[in-house]
């Protein structure tokens, strides 16, 4: 694996620290802004709308723009954001930053996705794409919790200042690491519109929406579920969710190399064994040994079916996959919003806390469903590839070797 993916990789660990640590330290936010921790959990919204609109609309505007560029300016976008949040007066300004911060998201990781899998032999894409995603796994790990103590001890503020410093050292690291890739003579804003049309793209974009809403059904009201249920006292779930994280890295590991495999079935597989986990973590609940282990298992199978569903997002959109790889982080963060507001409605019906489990194992088999929908039409398609591993179709795997066969 080339060393530009540990560039790549840097600039993951970054987004995926500031995406996560304004949840631990929403009660310092709060106080020092003179407002409530309700009202302070908006900012989470804040980040996660500016992902939504900003994937779609920095992608088009950066269509024409070549790869190593654009990410360096998404870096330098996501600096700015940072840097904003630090020096935020009020809560307004920090409200507007939290939005600038989360625009470069979902369009820094569809463009490094997209450099990634061109790094490499197209029979090793997913792996250097998971290679990739594991800056975000490892963020939950180590970033999260590092910088939300930084923040207990030394100030919410010195926290966003430290992530944009993560920042500055992605863009050094893209700077020197990552080469120069050019955009195709046919690159541009049609071109990547007329790709996000195509049917196989809208439904896995469905499917991330609905699969990966399973898995923050549970993740959104994990503390709650182990404090009342299990009877973890409070200060003992940072290192469960360290657990989930580790579970997140475990998964995003195994994915690339199934990936590269067999990227339907690696889907499949994720999207079942995830509702199995859901539906064990129900019951395992009531018990601390047993919430732990499947704690970890959620982290492995949520994580195993993010690979599988940017891969085919780009296999099928064909030569403009840089929008429909950005755009799959506007679904996972849909899928976030909307897996949290059903969990939440149930529990708030009285079902009790246990009850997202279930409703999030639902729209885990709603996703598999729609993957496999998407697998019924590859097979009955005409004039399109099917996709068979690491993003590639059968037609790309025919034109490789005959390259190598010299036919």
């Amino acid at each position: 694996m080339p060393l530009a993916l540990l560039a790549l990789a840097v600039a993951a660990f970054g987004i995926g620290t500031t995406e996560f640590v304004m949840m631990g330290l929403l009660p310092q936010v709060a106080d020092a802004l003179g407002t409530s921790v309700p009202r302070a959990g908006n900012l989470v919204s804040a980040y996660a709308l500016g992902v939504v609109v900003g994937a779609p609309l920095l992608t088009a505007v950066g269509a024409r723009i070549p790869h190593k560029r654009l990410l360096l300016l998404l870096s330098g976008l996501f600096v700015v954001g940072n840097t904003a949040s630090a020096f935020a007066p009020g809560f307004g300004t920090l409200f507007t930053a939290r939005v600038l911060a989360g625009l470069p998201h979902g369009a820094l990781f569809g463009v490094g996705a997209v450099v990634a899998a061109r790094l490499v032999a197209p029979e090793r894409a997913a792996r250097a794409v998971a290679t990739m995603f594991l800056g975000l796994t490892v963020a939950n790990i180590v970033g999260v919790p590092a910088a939300t103590a930084l923040g207990q001890n030394l100030g919410w503020r010195v926290t966003f200042l430290a992530v944009a410093g993560i920042g500055l050292v992605a863009m050094a690291a893209i700077a020197a690491l990552v080469p120069h890739q050019p955009r195709g003579p046919q690159a541009g804003i049609r071109q990547e519109l007329r790709a996000m049309a195509n049917r196989q793209v809208v439904l896995g974009l469905f499917t991330a929406v609905l699969g990966f809403g399973g898995c923050f059904a549970v993740y959104s009201y994990l503390v709650p579920m182990l404090t009342e249920v299990t009877g973890l006292a409070e200060s003992s779930t940072t290192w469960v969710l360290a657990l989930y994280g580790i579970g997140m890295t475990l998964g995003t590991l195994v994915a690339g190399p199934l990936t590269d495999r067999a990227l339907r079935p690696t889907l499949y597989g994720g999207l079942l064994a995830l509702a199995a986990a859901l539906t064990a973590f129900f019951f395992a609940v009531h018990s601390a040994p047993a919430a732990m282990v499947t704690v970890v298992l959620i982290g492995a199978v949520g994580a195993l079916i993010t690979t599988p569903l940017q891969m085919l997002l780009m296999a099928k959109a064909e030569n403009a996959p840089t929008m429909a790889a950005a755009s799959n982080h506007s679904a996972f963060n849909l899928a976030n919003a909307g897996g949290a507001w059903l969990g939440g409605i149930v529990i708030s019906l009285g079902w009790g806390w246990t009850s997202p489990a279930l409703v999030g194992a639902a729209l885990a088999v709603v996703g598999l469903g729609l993957a496999v929908v998407g697998g019924f039409l590859d097979r009955g398609e005409r004039g399109h590839s099917r996709v068979v591993a690491g993003g590639q179709t059968e037609d790309d795997a025919d034109a490789a070797s005959a390259a190598v066969t010299g036919r």
